[in-house]
């Protein structure tokens, strides 16, 4: 898809005019709020745009030389066809930048992971795949703050939801929603026969604080006594809460910390992600699945990627990629290269639905 040098020039126009309100220091505020955030967002497409641009020109003035000496024209011949070969894919970069970029994708994410079929195998699968995304998520830089686990009796969990903190880290983990499915002998199976099991794990974007805005009024709050594993403050003080928004029906309960103000907290920032990704999907309307869709039901023939210990393979259904690493993937560095290539699949998608 050729960009015209029209366009590049608004570009450029449109970056050098966000570069210069910036540094007025005349904005603040909202004002200064909105003016980075585009900014952030332009300045990918106006560098690749720039390349473009400054690759255009160099062409431009390669073909007009009138050079009489045949060594320099011969020089010039090479380095125009160097330049011929180098800005379709530079075109090709400034196409991808140019698409539009979930508005979510800049985010920090809430990650939660249930176990499904398989019972306990299940759960120990749910804790490997959480320790899976912590790792991942430490090799990127980014923060990783458990918000409540129900733990499983043999050590796994039979949900766990986390709070994912760090620059674009929605753009890069939202495609890791749906089923995994694990294909391997359980540590309760004593006759070595290989099971299948899965868990659903849903990657939900953080709203910024502007984004939702919950009123009082819309809220039933229920304080009551924790029960289960807790330590010693269980059954002993009003600590869990129980949040229902009236308006939607969703439900958020809390009872992992000592202090019933923490847990109100930690309650209000799962139900603020949950708000907000209802609202986006419904604003997305048909383009977008609702949150049941997205996971499934858990059950073991549903699945977008499936992790086979017999064989050490990892296999994303959606791209028919397979990876013959299993241990790199849930260590985190092989899980990028599934990640990038489920990102560069949904940017070819759009490319040719853009060419249509």
């Amino acid at each position: 898809m050729a960009i015209s040098d029209a366009r590049l020039g608004q570009i450029a126009a449109r970056f050098a005019e966000l570069e210069a309100r910036l540094a007025s220091g005349t904005l603040e505020g909202e004002g200064f709020v909105a003016a980075s955030r585009d900014y952030a967002e332009l300045e990918p497409v106006a560098l690749a745009a720039r390349a473009v641009q400054s690759m255009r020109a160099e062409l431009a003035g390669l073909a007009a030389l009138d050079e009489p000496d045949p060594e320099m024209r011969a020089l010039a011949e090479e380095e125009m066809l160097s330049l011929k070969g180098a800005l379709p894919e530079a075109e090709r970069q400034l196409a991808i930048a140019m698409l539009p970029r979930d508005s979510a994708d800049s985010h920090s994410a809430m990650l939660e992971i249930r176990a499904g079929t398989g019972g306990d195998e299940a759960a120990l699968f749910a804790a490997d795949l959480f320790r899976m995304y912590e790792r991942y998520a430490a090799e990127q830089g980014w923060r990783v703050e458990v918000i409540s686990a129900h733990a499983s009796e043999l050590g796994g969990f039979k949900e766990v939801v986390a709070n994912v903190a760090g620059q674009g880290v929605f753009a890069r983990l939202k495609f890791e929603s749906g089923v995994h499915r694990v294909q391997r002998v359980p540590v309760t199976e004593s006759g070595g026969r290989i099971h299948t099991s899965a868990a659903t794990v849903a990657v939900l974007p953080e709203p910024d604080e502007v984004d939702v805005a919950i009123d009082d009024k819309d809220l039933k709050i229920d304080i009551y006594r924790a029960s289960g594993a807790g330590g010693q403050h269980v059954n002993t003080t009003d600590s869990a809460v129980r949040i229902t928004h009236l308006p939607t029906g969703l439900v958020v309960t809390q009872q992992d910390e000592r202090s019933q103000h923490k847990n109100r907290a930690k309650a209000m920032q799962v139900l603020r992600t949950r708000l907000y990704d209802l609202r986006r999907k419904q604003a997305q309307g048909a383009e977008a699945e609702a949150r049941r869709a997205m996971v499934g039901s858990g059950d073991r023939s549903e699945r977008i990627r499936t992790y086979n210990f017999p064989q050490g393979r990892v296999t994303d259904h959606r791209i028919n990629l397979t990876l013959h690493r299993l241990p790199e993937v849930l260590a985190g560095p092989g899980l990028g290269e599934l990640i990038d290539a489920l990102i560069a699949e949904d940017e070819a998608k759009r490319l040719a639905a853009m060419d249509e």
